[in-house]
């Protein structure tokens, strides 16, 4: 058993606005064991909304659409579903009453064309929105169910909670939920990490899966099960051998940050790092300092239009530099263009065993690049703090 979600609006086509509601619907669906499995967008067409309608409820036991159920002549959610499931629009006289008490409440005059709002398929569940003026409804037809939600994510989200999650776990008999764990790594790009643990991404239950951000890979390993608990115990060895096969490239899961695990570790040690940088839009000093009770390990950082030399002649002279403010670690990271659509990123780490350094071309846009080399950087007093500390050196 499996949804299918198809938001609406040409707004979202032409990108003038971002979809948030998917990601809280497929965490939400998450939650209650139903497999998202499509997500389509249309724009405000109501015969293509139909087609899309018709293709979902073909292959999907549920679709649940969000948006088109305003006032408005582009609101084409209504008649779609009703011509997508063989049904006529019907008139419902206290959804009128309902909408018209909403805007008398707002101390606002109710439209004419706010009438539409009081129309749903023949047959449907009306769902009364009390924190906005668009009925949602819910269609159960001979293959499935069609749930319609308004746009507006505040008062999607309060529905989708409060009445369509307890619907669908009665309706459906849900008992089950799907628990996610999401390492990250930091120093292996996201093919060299498929290479490391391909097999792993062949099963099912869990399953495992890549998301590559800029110097950062994201490990995520999901599983299905009757409870956390149990969801937990068929992630845990899955989890050990990813984190076998990567060693210390995994920094942490889940809410962690790279930044957040170094001051950890930087306190634990008792030791202090400062920073320079050039090109980054001061990203790597920013985030370190917005590291709550962060002042007893980063010293500070610079943040320079060029650092007049290669990072790992910066990162070696801040530290001798900081050395009578008690800095052991001092990281420099660089952004720089060297031609029309190419850049050179680098990073260095300056330790009192020496300096290791990370540098590559990037193609991708300058704040990537900024990201890309913070985190790098950042990966790389992570790996020295976790060698240092398996081999009992500080």
């Amino acid at each position: 058993m499996h949804a299918e979600l198809i938001t609406s609006g040409s707004e979202l086509l032409l990108g003038q606005l971002v979809d948030t509601n998917s990601a809280f619907i497929a965490r939400t669906l998450r939650g209650i064991g139903l497999n998202l499995y499509y997500k389509t967008t249309v724009g405000d067409n109501e015969d293509r909304m139909v087609q899309v309608l018709r293709a979902a409820i073909a292959r999907s036991d549920v679709v649940i659409t969000t948006g088109g159920l305003g006032p408005t002549v582009d609101d084409i959610t209504r008649p779609a579903v009703a011509h997508a499931t063989g049904r006529e629009l019907e008139f419902h006289q206290e959804l009128l009453e309902q909408i018209a008490a909403r805007f008398k409440s707002f101390s606002v005059p109710m439209s004419e064309n706010n009438r539409r709002q009081a129309y749903v398929p023949s047959g449907a569940t009306v769902v009364e929105n009390p924190v906005g003026t668009a009925p949602a409804f819910i269609v159960e037809h001979e293959r499935g169910i069609v749930i319609s939600l308004p746009g507006v994510p505040s008062e999607m989200e309060y529905l989708m909670t409060r009445a369509i999650v307890p619907y669908l776990q009665k309706k459906l008999d849900l008992h089950e939920i799907i628990f996610t764990l999401t390492l990250h790594a930091a120093g292996l790009g996201e093919s060299r990490i498929d290479a490391a643990i391909a097999d792993l991404q062949t099963s099912h239950n869990p399953t495992v899966g890549l998301s590559a951000h800029p110097g950062q890979t994201d490990i995520r390993i999901a599983a299905k099960a009757k409870s956390e608990q149990e969801a937990r115990a068929l992630i845990a060895p899955v989890e050990a051998q990813v984190r076998e096969r990567l060693k210390l490239n995994v920094y942490g899961a889940d809410d962690d940050t790279i930044e957040g695990v170094v001051a950890c570790l930087l306190a634990e040690r008792r030791l202090k790092l400062a920073s320079v940088e050039s090109g980054t839009g001061g990203q790597l000093a920013g985030r370190l300092a917005g590291i709550p009770n962060c002042r007893e390990v980063f010293v500070g950082g610079r943040v320079l239009p060029d650092l007049g030399r290669p990072a790992e002649e910066a990162a070696r002279a801040l530290r001798e530099e900081m050395l009578g403010h008690g800095v052991t670690l001092a990281i420099a990271a660089s952004a720089g263009a060297i031609g029309d659509h190419q850049l050179t990123i680098g990073a260095a780490l300056a330790t009192p065993e020496g300096v290791e350094v990370t540098s590559r071309g990037f193609s991708g846009s300058p704040r990537l690049a900024a990201e890309w080399v913070a985190n790098a950087a950042l990966g790389l007093v992570w790996k020295y703090l976790r060698e240092t500390a398996a081999d009992g050196r500080g």
